[in-house]
């Protein structure tokens, strides 16, 4: 076992993202950082994921900005890290290697230090890039190996037909089709074989779900310290009520970091709390070299910035105080904590479960949630198919779009359940029992993101794909990679109205314009446009182009005199694939809206000639609002 235990603290980017939707603002950040330079962390998780688009989409700030100023704030103290999804960074399609190493050169110029690289996919190739551009700017790979599950079919036990010498069906009989496992530990350390001998610095078991038992993490935790030569970290979520049970076997195993959050930002659908890990290594004579008086310190801001953020907190149920350098535990609690250690020790889960389960309970932490376990889904993507049936008024069909999970994944390769894929495989489960629901087949139109991953272009998927089914999606057997050497960067347009300055004014703007075009453009735009007035005193919000266009509709009274394509759900408008006075045909795609993580085409309702557009790239839109005339 080992004698010292290295930290990375997720508060400020995981644990805001896993409990209140990335809102956390700068000025949020500000009032915690001179203690986290205190806190002697490892790491610090403080980028990548959802925060560059959040940060962008709801708090008007400059993701770069976020990083420089934690940078600043630590001043070296701990490592920054952050997180992203191999040649897909934070998009949805592959880039090319000039987009994925402009990012990584200004990622630690901006003050990164470790990059946690990963792919849905778990295809190894897709990290290559990364890993080499991380490296290339004095970086460190810490390459992820998803966590998943084989999931459990409803379809296990077949009709099969008994046939006699001439052909005739003679009986049927049921038989139970069983299917090997494909995601073993002996998988997970192929995985991390290749992600070692590609350069990785560090390998992380991710397990983005909280789906991982002790009884798993044991084995592979031990299988990876004796076959890999590079040190091992362990990220899990509280969800399913796994996490802290899992994250005290993970360290008696001898793994070398865990990532952990602060009290008021952990527990729930969040990674375990690092005052309760502090509690089990003090028994355990592992060193953690954190101060926790500055920890402390941290945890009361978090406790205001969580107040501040309550209408956005999805669990809000806050935890009961508790100091360890403090407070005394009483003697039953206290106990318990020794229970959980000798539980690990005598392999016995279940009692490990129930001890873990009783101490989050005495803190007053969210209890288990058995609807994710049950479904075995990560908690985001079950809330993420949730909200889309509500926004469809279906919520009827929950349990069905559950059930269709399963052979939604097979049909596609069985992806693991990480972004983006476990949103692309959930937003089409609820997809299909839609469309079952209303009597269509399964599969009438696919998101772009699903035929995409059918087709071949998110790479290659764990299992074949029926090529007969990639026809059915696709409209090809053949499986067709992406290849960037195709790849048209975004329009950087003029913006005469600003002054004639382009829309991205240095290689910081090109990337965000690249990763992430529907919400930077409109993020953008609004920043020239305050820049442009400022020359003249005059300061607007960055949602006035649109307020401008209506009002000027409005006092122009344009009469409409065709037919309005309105937006079927609400979302951001990612790009306009039609101008005035061209010809549409029906069920032409007119524009993409970007909803629920997804990219979904808008075709035309009927043929005619585009009247007038309404909206343009990156405007978000009510679902019914208007947006294009059709005559």
């Amino acid at each position: 076992m080992s004698k010292k235990l290295l930290i990375r603290d997720l508060s400020l980017r995981d644990g805001q993202q896993s409990s209140f939707a990335t809102r956390m603002s700068q000025a949020q950040v500000d009032r915690v950082l001179p203690y986290y330079k205190d806190a002697n962390f490892y790491a610090m998780e403080v980028w990548g994921g959802a925060v560059p688009d959040s940060v962008m989409r709801y708090l008007g700030e400059n993701p770069w900005h976020r990083l420089e100023k934690i940078s600043e704030g630590v001043e070296g103290v701990s490592k920054l890290t952050a997180l992203s999804r191999g040649r897909n960074l934070y998009g949805y399609a592959p880039y090319p290697d000039e987009i994925i190493d402009g990012f990584f050169k200004n990622a630690v110029s901006s003050g990164l230090n470790i990059m946690r690289i990963f792919d849905a996919l778990n295809d190894v190739n897709n990290i290559k890039s990364s890993v080499k551009s991380i490296k290339k700017y004095g970086g460190m790979a810490d390459c992820a190996v998803c966590y998943t599950i084989d999931p459990k079919y409803d379809d296990e036990v077949k009709v099969v037909e008994k046939k006699s010498f001439f052909g005739l069906v003679t009986k049927k009989e049921k038989v139970v089709v069983k299917r090997e496992n494909v995601f073993t530990d002996q998988y997970f350390l192929n995985k991390a074989k290749e992600m070692v001998a590609l350069g990785a610095d560090m390998i992380t078991i991710k397990d983005m779900s909280g789906l991982i038992p002790p009884s798993r993490v044991a084995s592979l935790v031990t299988l990876f310290k004796k076959e890999l030569d590079v040190p091992i970290d362990f990220h899990t979520h509280c969800t399913p009520g796994f996490g802290l049970a899992s994250v005290l076997t993970a360290i008696m195993k001898g793994v070398d970091v865990v990532d952990t959050n602060i009290w008021y930002f952990s527990g729930g659908p969040a990674a375990p709390a690092i005052e309760l890990i502090y509690v089990f290594c003090k028994k355990l004579g592992i060193e953690i070299d954190v101060n926790m008086e500055a920890v402390a310190k941290i945890n009361e801001g978090l406790k205001v910035a969580r107040e501040e953020l309550a209408a956005f907190d999805t669990g809000k149920q806050f935890p009961n105080p508790f100091n360890p350098l403090t407070d005394t535990l009483p003697a039953n609690i206290d106990k318990e904590f020794d229970n959980a250690i000798e539980a690990v020790k005598a392999g016995n889960e279940t009692a490990l479960l129930a001890v873990c389960h009783a101490i989050e309970a005495y803190f007053g932490f969210p209890k288990p949630n058995d609807l994710v376990r049950k479904a075995e889904v990560p908690g985001g993507m079950y809330t993420n198919m949730v909200a889309q049936l509500k926004q469809f008024n279906s919520m009827d069909i929950l349990e069905d779009a559950l059930k269709l999970i399963p052979s939604v994944r097979l049909d596609s390769g069985l992806p693991p359940l990480v972004t983006p894929t476990s949103q692309i495989v959930g937003a089409q489960a609820v997809a299909s029992a839609l469309n079952i629901k209303n009597g269509r087949p399964k599969y009438a139109n696919p998101s772009n993101q699903f035929i995409a991953l059918v087709k071949g272009e998110y790479g290659k998927t764990p299992v074949e794909i029926d090529p007969k089914f990639r026809e059915q999606i696709t409209g090809s057997p053949q499986e067709i990679p992406y290849d960037t050497s195709g790849y048209k960067r975004q329009n950087n347009p003029t913006l005469p109205e600003f002054g004639n300055v382009k829309l991205a004014k240095d290689e910081k703007d090109e990337l965000l314009l690249e990763l992430f075009p529907a919400v930077a453009t409109g993020y953008l735009k609004g920043i020239r446009e305050n820049e442009f007035k400022s020359q003249t005193q005059v300061v607007v919000g960055t949602n006035s182009t649109k307020t401008a266009i209506k009002e000027k509709q409005e006092e122009e009274k344009v009469e409409i005199t065709g037919k309005l394509l309105k937006a079927p759900l609400p979302g951001t408008v990612f790009k306009v694939l039609v101008n005035v006075g061209d010809t549409i045909k029906e069920d032409e795609s007119a524009l993409i809206l970007e909803a629920m993580k997804m990219e979904n085409n808008i075709p035309s309702e009927w043929a005619g000639t585009v009247l007038n557009v309404y909206v343009q790239p990156g405007d978000v839109v009510k679902e019914g609002e208007p947006l294009i005339e059709i005559g």
